[in-house]
């Protein structure tokens, strides 16, 4: 197998065909094969545990010079069109690694989910991972009526957060960066989908509130709102880690261009979506937007959603992936409870941009993507 790319699969789990109506996926049309890019220097594609390695010869892309690009950029007033300007990525603490997408089923036992994270996360710290990905709502049932009696007051931690305790220990004890779903957070008299980043140290280095609730109406196919329990966040998160500059998003967070666009210029190296898109959404829009983000941003897009329970109120999609900054899969699985582990190059972002330079492109006498937070901070010191 090849060793950048691993499926590691529960084998306690077997693959079974979907009978219910409710589980199963039969599109109307035909959807196109599954993607695949060639050349790429990357060590292959994996899908459902099926290994994919470039060989063919694809048509080389030509790469412009800088000083063309430099040129370029300032007849068309590219850097006006980030206020303020965009922040170049740091150099990263380390440009290769493996991450760990823990696509876990999750009970309606609380102290059973946890400790079955906790086994899956030091599985795949064992087989290399340095940076673990956890789903949505990993803790608990994703309900309304669940996200009250599961909540954790996450700032007071301990016997307060055993879940965040948890992550906390593993990420100190086995020197990883754990990006931790997310669960439902007490905080006052509100309740929030926070995401907490754990550094190597055990400490917690940043949380991330939703900002994006998911409130939707599809006439006969889905109906949820976030809203009726949860607050909104009110705070992009970017944080430098060991293993990079990562921005943070949850699930809905996903669809919101403008979110991951400020993340890019701020810096980020690489997005992070924990996430259960359904049955309804899931197949039209999961990969599409991971992709899409991944390619306007030219950044790496990994995303974890819970497995798939028929049984449960809210059935998720699944499908955790990773995608590379040219837009391309490089890792994904099924719906099934399983450990996708795949390599990061982040030496790859900068040969991408350099390929296609569209971020020196930008036509800043046309449009502005505004970050209102670093403006506003700007503007009070």
């Amino acid at each position: 197998m090849n060793a950048a790319v691993e499926m590691l699969f529960s084998p306690s789990l077997q693959l079974r065909t979907l009978h219910s109506s409710t589980c199963s996926f039969s599109p109307r049309i035909p959807f196109r094969p599954a993607f695949s890019f060639r050349n790429l220097d990357t060590c292959g594609v994996s899908r459902g545990g099926r290994i994919v390695s470039g060989s063919s010869p694809a048509t080389p892309i030509r790469s412009i010079s800088s000083a063309t690009t430099a040129k370029m950029g300032f007849e068309l007033n590219s850097e006006e069109a980030r206020v303020p300007p965009a922040i170049p990525p740091p150099n990263p603490p380390i440009s290769k690694f493996k991450i760990a997408l823990c696509q876990l089923s999750v009970t309606v036992n609380k102290e059973q989910n946890i400790a079955h994270a906790r086994q899956v996360i030091e599985a795949a710290a064992g087989n290399g991972a340095q940076l673990i990905l956890l789903p949505e709502i990993w803790n608990s049932p994703y309900s309304n009526d669940s996200f009250p009696v599961y909540a954790e007051d996450i700032d007071a931690g301990g016997d307060a957060s055993p879940s965040t305790a948890m992550l906390s220990e593993l990420s100190r004890s086995l020197k990883i960066t754990i990006v931790g779903g997310s669960i439902p957070e007490r905080s006052g008299d509100k309740l929030y989908n926070a995401c907490c980043v754990f550094g190597t140290d055990g400490k917690l280095k940043a949380k991330h509130r939703k900002i994006h609730l998911f409130d939707i109406d599809i006439p006969g196919k889905m109906t949820f709102q976030e809203s009726k329990t949860l607050t909104a966040g009110e705070t992009p998160t970017i944080v430098d880690t060991d293993v990079g500059r990562i921005g943070i998003g949850i699930c809905y967070d996903i669809r919101f261009q403008e979110l991951a666009a400020i993340y890019a210029a701020r810096g980020a190296h690489l997005l992070c979506y924990p996430g259960a898109f359904n049955m309804t959404t899931g197949p039209l829009h999961w990969e599409l937007l991971q992709r899409a983000r991944a390619a306007d941003c030219q950044l790496y897009v990994a995303t974890c959603s819970p497995a798939r329970d028929c049984s449960s109120s809210y059935v998720a999609w699944g499908h955790s992936t990773l995608v590379g900054p040219f837009g391309e899969v490089l890792a994904t699985t099924e719906h099934d409870e399983a450990t996708v582990i795949a390599e990061i190059d982040y030496s790859l972002l900068e040969q991408r941009r350099k390929y296609l330079p569209f971020q020196r492109q930008r036509r800043g006498d046309l449009y502005q993507l505004v970050d209102v937070q670093r403006l506003n901070s700007k503007e009070t010191n």
